[in-house]
């Protein structure tokens, strides 16, 4: 039989953008599943940098994707919150992309949320307002942590490892806004109970 079906949705930070392939924290995230003795396949992962909520939708038409994965991880807004898109628009955006994961999963409480990072800490933002932009990425998360509750999905929390990683020594990519291996190494721990607990309750029935 094979190992229960991984779906990672997203944009910069779900594809690693400057990292390799073993950085990205969907593939770590299955790497430390299986050293906890949880069961997943190696994730399928459509996220490119760059993509806004809509952009993802249409890209997930692209890919033709099928109901029956175990775990559906879903991240973004960023691009949203970026190119100044409205708040009221990224919530009707995100609940749609909220519900066809949910439909890919076959169960809402198999789909974990992961909130928007803030790249306002990192050094691509010196000389932008920083405040402005954390408040505006808290607005967006807002939004995603109520629509997701509201659907009795996972939310996890990674603005605060992101805000606490900043601009340190290693924590960036050479371009100074993407994570490296090593945050996301940081977002996978805290992303993992949630997780755990999603596919165990999967393997359960």
């Amino acid at each position: 039989m094979a190992d229960p079906a991984f779906l990672a949705l997203g944009d910069s930070y779900t594809i690693g953008e400057g990292v390799p392939d073993e950085g990205r924290w969907p593939v770590q995230l299955a790497v430390r599943l299986r050293e906890s003795g949880v069961a997943v396949g190696a994730p399928r992962i459509v996220a490119t940098t760059g993509w806004t909520t809509d952009e993802l939708s249409a890209a997930m038409d692209a890919a033709a994707l099928r109901p029956g994965y175990a775990l559906v991880t879903l991240l973004i807004g960023v691009n949203n919150q970026y190119r100044g898109r409205p708040a009221t628009e990224y919530r009707v955006q995100f609940l749609a992309l909220l519900h066809r994961a949910a439909a890919l999963s076959g169960d809402v409480r198999r789909v974990v949320v992961v909130s928007i990072p803030d790249w306002g800490v990192t050094a691509f933002a010196e000389g932008r307002d920083r405040a402005a932009i954390g408040r505006e990425i808290d607005t967006f998360n807002a939004i995603a942590r109520d629509e997701t509750l509201r659907m009795h999905a996972r939310w996890v929390d990674v603005t605060s490892a992101s805000r606490e990683a900043g601009a340190k020594p290693g924590m960036l990519v050479q371009d100074g806004l993407h994570p490296s291996a090593a945050q996301y190494a940081i977002w996978t721990e805290t992303v993992l109970p949630e997780v755990e607990a999603a596919l165990n309750a999967f393997q359960r029935r």
